[in-house]
């Protein structure tokens, strides 16, 4: 071609299509790099550390064993003190709502005549509910482990005893029947058991006392074994607690530590003594509640009934199972607040 201008000339395929022009490549999304998350990572140490003091340590063992062993004579305290408490009470009730009249054998004194005036009296009395008196037999019964059998109450001066009943305590006018029997009835006397009330009660008091005295100092014993054995759990990993204490840790997380450990081991030694004693006395009840031929069985029985423990002495071994954890652990606590406070 001639000419000053310069022509384009549009290239065309064959068939008359426009040729095609390079397309430019797409440019990939760049992806912004993200930190990887970190909550999963922070700390998965924490879940694997392994506690300060070790749980399988000869030392926890030893002392579990003598929690339990504390534990089960605590309880078995507990439990004889429920006894001797419940018998007591019984057996002033029963007191309290019996009167006894003796007659006594005398010189022109028919017996079955004045047994005769004095039931009748007493049943003038308002309160009284029901009066008799002991059979041939039943008094034979009652000298019979003291003078044996064959007993012929006619050849002995042997006194009749008058049982009267009491249906309320507060409408009867004690004094008042006790001086109408002995100015009408010869040879009479009356026995209102406040002497034997009055000696039960301090009896009972007595037993309730010292039990909470033993009780004190087995608690008191348990509480130093804990003492010792937080000591030499913190002798034992000496080197891992002043690590601890000195990188910063607070007094309080190495105490809780410890309190965790031992708190675990006095709620095991102490379900394991309370289920022993509380195992101990159904036993007992089971194999006292039966006829006992001995004649110091039977005075046995009489004093204390059946030896079966109550709902309340069971509770009690509970109280003092769930005491000798919360002891063991604050115990433990304590030893170790002031052995981190002597380091300081």
């Amino acid at each position: 071609m001639t000419g000053a201008k310069r022509a384009t000339v549009k290239a065309r395929r064959p068939d008359g299509a426009r040729a095609a022009t390079p397309k430019k490549k797409a440019k990939r999304p760049v992806k912004k790099a993200t930190r990887p998350k970190s909550s999963n990572l922070r700390f998965s140490l924490r879940e694997k550390t392994a506690p300060i003091v070790p749980p399988q340590a000869i030392s926890g063992q030893a002392l579990m064993l003598v929690v339990a062993i504390m534990s089960f004579l605590a309880c078995l305290t507990v439990g004889f003190v429920a006894i001797v408490n419940d018998a007591a009470n019984d057996w002033t009730n029963d007191l309290v709502r019996e009167v006894t009249v003796q007659i006594r054998p005398a010189d022109g004194v028919n017996m079955l005549l004045e047994i005769d005036r004095t039931l009748a009296l007493v049943r003038e009395f308002p309160g009284v509910g029901d009066a008799r008196a002991l059979s041939d037999e039943e008094t034979k019964g009652l000298l019979q482990p003291w003078l044996g059998e064959g007993l012929e109450l006619e050849e002995l001066p042997i006194p009749r005893l008058v049982l009267v009943e009491i249906s309320d305590p507060e409408l009867l006018d004690l004094p008042a029947m006790k001086n109408q029997i002995e100015q009408d009835i010869r040879a009479a006397s009356v026995d209102d058991h406040r002497v034997w009330n009055r000696q039960l009660s301090a009896m009972a008091n007595t037993a309730v006392l010292a039990g909470f005295g033993i009780l004190v100092l087995v608690l008191f014993s348990m509480v130093l074994s804990v003492i010792f054995a937080t000591q030499a759990a913190m002798s034992g990993n000496k080197d891992v607690v002043e690590v601890l204490h000195f990188v910063g840790a607070e007094i309080g997380f190495i105490a809780s530590e410890f309190q965790r450990h031992f708190l675990w081991l006095g709620l095991k030694g102490g379900i394991f003594g309370g289920m022993m004693a509380a195992l101990s006395f159904l036993i007992i009840g089971f194999f006292g509640g039966g006829d006992i031929s001995s004649v110091s069985g039977n005075q046995v029985q009489a004093l204390f009934g059946s030896a079966q423990v109550s709902a309340i002495g069971y509770l009690g071994i509970v109280a003092v199972v769930v005491l000798v954890a919360v002891l063991t652990a604050l115990t433990s606590r304590l030893a170790v607040h002031r052995h981190l406070g002597n380091m300081d």
